[in-house]
């Protein structure tokens, strides 16, 4: 188990990237009263649109400047209860932009792209469908999250034209490992790469849930600022977590430009509405990314979270058939034997295949009964003391048994993971199940402890310089235990205790 500090929640996730008040050059932020549209506070760089400064433009009322359409139309929303980001085209001094609207509860947050907006609606639509619909036809026919992982990659390097495109996905303390790369031959590959969660801290990935991608042109930019600093209308700084065009933190600058890195783009992928992993894309200079581009991205997300969803949800339903029909077995097996520990340990079905382990003890009535590799007696009595400690009244699971109990560590070549099935805990009736050490190699993209370093006053801190290769074997771990084993095990502990009360 990794001793490294845990940046993520103690340091980095408490950055308030949201309200960096700052917007990055290649567009223009609006806040405008959502109930009279005058504009109350805006980006440094306004007068790039609109041929005014921003402290000209503060109080005017925006239909000022729309013709009768465009601003019909942002009535419309103004009016309405759709919270999404809405894109519209708005024509002013004679150039056409594309705007995205994020409504809120008393504002409008308005985001202008300065790249003049093509009029070219049909060849647009045409282009974008064709892209997407031969991407969706690849990803559909994919028959495992790997192989669709590959797909994303390869798929969105094709349409973007990126110099890389990684997709990683977050285990349980949402650390992110490479598993489908895609690049140009001169850029460094971070295939099979584990990089730690203070990388993608959790305010960052939060925003993921609300803003389908990130995306940052010029690493170099210069920040615009916003006037007035505070937003009238909150009386703090505007939260900006919807905005494609907020500014980066400087420490993310410095870490993309550690990787060699001047435009970057990553993209959500989701589980059950919760952030599974990211398709990151790196590119040696700077890029731009209409928001048709932007929106085939945004789409093909939606697609690949939509298929992993199906894939993993088929996976875990095949393997909770397959734990249901041993544990259908294992049940007919003690009606028929007449007792706990010949239908558990010694028929055709065994408890050690239902939860695919190497050692189980069966402990009854002061009576220890053994099958596969298990500690020896003494070490099974210290373990049923501490569990009588604990008192259970569900079944406790834990993959690395000797963090919590250091006694176990001179068992870990068999006994590193434990599955302990109270039946009658307040006697010490328990069914201990155990899984051997999985001696398990990182690959991590850097040392994991210096993925921070410190300026000598211990308050601002720098991204590591090196992204090469450091190696991490993991020892005293077994491999988890699933979520269709746990719930099995708490189905059996109410089974035996049913069928062990009715037997005294």
């Amino acid at each position: 188990m990794s001793s490294n500090p845990n940046y993520d929640s103690e340091l980095c996730g408490k950055v308030p990237i949201h309200l960096i008040n700052t917007v990055q050059p290649y567009g223009v932020l609006l806040v405008i009263d959502r109930n009279s549209l005058e504009v109350i506070q805006v980006s440094e760089n306004v007068d790039a649109v609109f041929e005014v400064g921003a402290k000209d433009l503060i109080q005017q009322n925006i239909g000022d400047y729309l013709n009768k359409t465009d601003l019909h139309f942002l009535k419309h929303v103004a009016s309405g209860k759709n919270t999404d980001k809405i894109p519209q085209v708005w024509t002013i001094r004679g150039n056409r932009y594309l705007c995205l609207l994020h409504v809120k509860d008393n504002h409008i947050l308005i985001e202008i792209e300065l790249e003049s907006h093509r009029d070219d609606t049909q060849h647009s639509f045409i282009s974008i469908y064709q892209e997407i619909k031969y991407s969706m036809a690849l990803i559909e026919k994919a028959t495992t999250p790997t192989e669709v992982c590959g797909i994303a990659a390869r798929e969105l390097k094709r349409i973007s034209g990126f110099d890389k495109v990684m997709v990683y996905g977050f285990d349980e303390e949402w650390n992110g490992t490479v598993i489908a790369e895609e690049m140009t031959e001169d850029m460094e590959s971070y295939f099979g790469f584990t990089f730690p969660a203070s990388d993608i801290p959790r305010q960052a990935r939060e925003l993921y849930l609300r803003n389908p991608y990130r995306f940052i042109p010029d690493r170099t930019y210069t920040p615009v600022k916003l006037y007035p600093v505070i937003n009238p209308t909150t009386s703090s700084f505007i939260d900006m977590s919807d905005c494609n065009v907020r500014g980066v933190v400087a420490v993310h600058l410095e870490y993309l430009a550690n990787m060699g890195v001047t435009a970057s783009m990553s993209t959500r992928i989701l589980n059950n509405d919760k952030l599974w992993g990211l398709i990151a894309c790196h590119h040696k200079t700077t890029k731009s990314m209409p928001f048709e581009l932007c929106s085939i991205f945004e789409l093909l997300s939606n697609v690949i979270s939509a298929r992993m969803h199906s894939l993993q949800n088929k996976e875990k339903h095949d393997a909770k058939t397959a734990t249901q029909e041993v544990y259908n077995r294992l049940v007919e097996q003690i009606y028929s034997a007449g007792n706990i520990q010949t239908g558990l340990l010694d028929g055709e079905a065994t408890v050690l295949q239902i939860f695919h382990a190497q050692g189980v003890a069966l402990v009854r009535h002061g009576q220890i009964t053994t099958k596969g590799e298990v500690p020896d007696r003494d070490q099974l009595d210290e373990l049923l003391l501490w569990l009588h400690t604990r008192q259970l009244n569900k079944p406790y699971h834990i993959d690395h048994l000797f963090t919590e109990f250091d006694r176990a560590a001179s068992y870990m070549e068999h006994g590193s993971g434990l599955l302990a099935i109270p039946i009658f805990p307040e006697q010490e009736d328990y069914v201990l199940i155990f899984r051997p050490e999985v001696k398990k190699t990182i690959d991590w993209g850097g040392d994991p402890g210096g993925r921070i370093v410190f300026e000598k006053d211990g308050l601002n801190y720098h991204p590591r310089h090196s992204f090469k290769l450091w190696r991490q074997i993991v020892t005293g771990t077994s491999l988890p235990w699933k979520e269709e084993e746990i719930s099995i095990a708490e189905t059996l502990r109410s089974f035996l205790y049913e069928y062990a009360s009715k037997k005294v």
